[in-house]
């Protein structure tokens, strides 16, 4: 059985969690995020990439990337990319990646669009950084699930 490889791709702005809005994001930085993810990845046998980017053609370059490097499943918070990431939307569904979007606010209830939900096999959200642990646990069940229809 070989490791299961999660691309994580974090949208504009959440490079800088701890430091802006802690009313939506709570104080965790992006270091401690990316820690304590690093331990889920450790713990559950998995390969966990994190990619922050501010810039919406290099998440797309990102996910290109990662079909031609083996990546089996794509997790995203596409953030400030929510509003108007038609061009990202479009990139995930030709990538045909399993796909699960994380926000860790409630964006329903903030009245935030999310344009790559429409494309995604599951959307979790409103549980701050615990939204990250159900998004990469749902991606290994949905992976698995995948595996075993096959």
């Amino acid at each position: 059985m070989t490791t299961k490889k999660i691309l994580l791709i974090q949208g504009a702005n959440m490079v800088h969690l701890g430091k802006r809005q802690p009313e939506f994001y709570g104080s965790t930085t992006a270091a401690q995020l990316d820690a304590m993810l690093a331990e889920h990845a450790q713990q559950k046998g998995y390969q966990l990439e994190i990619f922050y980017t501010n810039l919406e053609g290099e998440a797309i370059n990102r996910i290109y990337a990662a079909l031609d490097q083996g990546f089996d499943g794509l997790v995203m918070n596409p953030a400030g990319f929510n509003y108007a990431g038609y061009a990202l939307a479009d990139c995930i569904r030709g990538a045909e990646l399993p796909y699960i979007e994380v926000h860790m606010s409630n964006v329903e209830a903030r009245g935030i669009p999310c344009v790559c939900a429409k494309v995604a096999d599951g959307v979790i959200y409103g549980l701050g950084t615990q939204s990250y642990l159900l998004a990469l646990e749902g991606m290994l069940h949905l992976l698995a699930t995948r595996r075993a229809a096959t």
